[in-house]
């Protein structure tokens, strides 16, 4: 790997310090709840901030006794907007927090979910239980999901090892990235192949892959929002090991780092992350890219920061952009798209940028 590239997870331009502390930390807090507050007013049918409160109250309370009015806010924003709307916060969240570790870990600003082939392998996955039928099952698609998230990782390790074991530390971050763009093409190639198979269901797998969380429901957000939770405690557990990662294999081994199984681990993690994320909404680009490059240039890269900043930074980004595309646009654009559409053009333009400060 480049020491341009290395340098730019290192060390990030110019930190905000008023973002390096924990007071940055309840500032995002803040702009999430407010986000949530705000995407819970917008829709269709548009609510004050008093009716949003008074409907989740009557949410957690119960409906006896309400207006008729009262028992249409309870229906919208409890039923109907707050399930779609923590769902796709907590994936935001998986997803930035899945690409912070991947970057930290492989000290690549490029790697992430996608780009390791993880994400594809997700999709194909869960497409298989979708061309099966399995989609109504209550674990199916996750699982499927899952386990192709999971194939796909050891795939991709086991071709860039030059052993071909997977357990192998010392694997070149360029050759894993590469491993995964080749692992995705074939599962592209698949993805194809299952679509022609579907015939007339195809538009379901086709609209599945484009995200969406239209049809999000609590399950959906208690087990996306389970998951991140327990992904972000064991990232946050082992984050003196992540920063020391930072220092290369043979560094964070002479102090103390066991460097096989903590990448290992921290691999799995985020691949599970990335799998949960992608069974519940389809392919969502360049939010585990981009949060957290976004991120470490005002918080910095320890990852004692880094990873709370990028779970709130992840969750604010992708709800917003579902509130865009859901009460905004004239006609519901698929998440994954819109976040394609604005994401790679920023993205270009922070590579750019980070590129030519590079002096390279």
């Amino acid at each position: 790997m480049t020491t341009a590239a290395t340098e730019q997870i290192k060390k990030p331009d110019a930190p905000a310090p008023f973002l390096k502390g924990v007071g940055g930390q309840f500032l995002l807090g803040g702009l999430l709840l407010g986000a949530v507050a705000f995407s819970a007013r917008m829709g269709f049918v548009h609510f004050s901030l008093g009716e949003v409160l008074r409907a989740l109250m009557h949410g957690f309370l119960g409906s006896q006794g309400l207006s008729e009015a009262a028992e249409i806010a309870r229906v919208l924003v409890w039923e109907v907007r707050l399930p779609r709307i923590l769902t796709s916060a907590a994936a935001g969240a998986g997803l930035a927090l899945a690409g912070a570790v991947y970057q930290n870990i492989l000290l690549n600003p490029l790697a992430d979910p996608y780009t390791l082939g993880v994400s594809s392998g997700a999709a194909f996955g869960a497409a298989v239980a979708l061309l099966f039928g399995m989609g109504t099952a209550v674990v199916s698609v996750p699982l499927f999901a899952f386990m192709g998230a999971l194939l796909t990782l050891f795939t991709v390790i086991a071709m860039a090892s030059p052993s071909g074991r997977f357990l192998r530390c010392g694997i070149d971050s360029s050759n894993l990235i590469l491993s995964g763009i080749m692992v995705s093409a074939i599962l592209s190639a698949g993805l194809s192949f299952m679509k022609y198979l579907a015939d007339e269901e195809v538009s379901v797998i086709i609209f599945w892959l484009m995200g969406s969380f239209a049809a999000a429901t609590w399950r959906d957000a208690a087990i996306l929002g389970g998951v991140t939770a327990v992904g972000f405690l064991i990232f946050l557990f082992y984050a003196r090991d992540l920063n020391l990662l930072s220092l290369g294999e043979k560094g964070a081994r002479s102090l103390g780092v066991d460097t096989s199984k903590t990448v290992l681990l921290l691999l799995v993690t985020a691949s599970l992350l990335a799998a949960s994320c992608v069974a519940v909404s389809g392919i969502i680009g360049f939010i585990g890219l981009l949060v957290p490059h976004m991120v470490r240039f005002v918080v910095g890269p320890d990852a004692r920061k880094l990873l709370p900043a990028s779970l709130m930074a992840g969750a604010i980004l992708l709800l917003v952009a579902d509130t865009v595309t859901r009460a905004v646009l004239p006609y519901e654009v698929p998440i994954g798209v819109l976040t394609a559409l604005i994401g790679g053009p920023v993205f270009c333009v922070i590579f750019r940028k980070s590129h030519m400060g590079g002096g390279t």
